[in-house]
């Protein structure tokens, strides 16, 4: 497998990439074989087609095609839901910060090392370190629960979402600060990578200001782990602006601590 991705992205990080999301990919569509002789090439085929995505859109989400709901029967759906669960579990294994830059190179837009890095506000050498020690984590997690029952990461995921929605019509409307005095701790932060830092009112004050100019946001997405919710949101302005925005809250005993706002170009 590592073969075939040195031979079509080279000796580089993104061929070690390859590799290890396709073996994530091929645990959650191990159903599909039906031919034990035809494991190998259908290793490879998953790693061909990663390199191949990769060369041809270099931000796309690895491993993203065993993570879309299923298409099939009841039995598929219920084996999609599972394997959700029984990853979102062994997550839950890992450290606080391998965890977060996990969740956020495999399951929000902000993939490249160097956003995830901005997020962080660590060195992109300690991403790929973080990222590399979290897989080998994740995979001893996984083999560890194979036939344990897992939480349901969708009942979760669904009521961090309503929430969203609901924090986010309230921000709309210019009462924004009714939802950070009741989601977000004391002595929470808005974080914005390379530019401010700020506390409550700060955050505040800067909703405000982009409501005063015009500027509009639709919930998109939710992610949400437990100790992390990410939001994807669209923006709109009469003016110029970033056409999205992700929101990356990082939690403390169910509150927001920190905040960390990037605009998508």
């Amino acid at each position: 497998m590592r073969a075939v991705a040195l031979s079509l992205l080279g000796h580089s990080s993104d061929a070690d990439d390859a590799v290890q999301d396709a073996m994530v990919t091929a645990l959650g569509r191990i159903g599909d074989v039906r031919d034990a002789d035809a494991v190998g090439g259908w290793l490879r085929a998953i790693v061909r087609n990663n390199c191949r995505s990769r060369l041809r859109a270099p931000r796309a989400v690895p491993g993203e095609d065993w993570l879309l709901p299923a298409t099939g029967g009841p039995e598929e759906a219920l084996d999609q839901v599972a394997a959700r669960d029984w990853v979102w579990a062994a997550l839950g294994g890992l450290s606080e910060v391998d965890r977060l830059v996990t969740v956020l190179r495999y399951f929000t837009p902000i993939t490249s090392y160097e956003r995830i890095a901005a997020v962080c506000d660590i060195p992109v050498g300690t991403v790929r370190s973080r990222l590399s020690h979290a897989r080998r984590k994740l995979a001893d997690c996984l083999r560890a629960t194979t036939d344990a029952a897992h939480p349901d990461a969708g009942a979760l995921s669904e009521a961090r979402r309503r929430e969203a929605a609901d924090a986010l019509a309230a921000a709309m409307r210019g009462d924004f600060d009714s939802v950070v005095g009741e989601t977000w701790r004391p002595d929470a932060e808005l974080v914005a990578p390379g530019r401010v830092r700020g506390d409550r009112d700060f955050a505040v004050r800067a909703m405000n200001a982009d409501l005063a100019a015009g500027v509009r946001q639709r919930l998109a997405s939710v992610v949400a782990g437990p100790d992390v919710v990410i939001w994807e949101t669209d923006l709109s302005s009469p003016g110029h602006c970033p056409p999205s925005a992700v929101w990356v809250h990082r939690l403390s005993g169910g509150r927001t601590r920190t905040m960390t706002l990037l605009h998508e170009k």
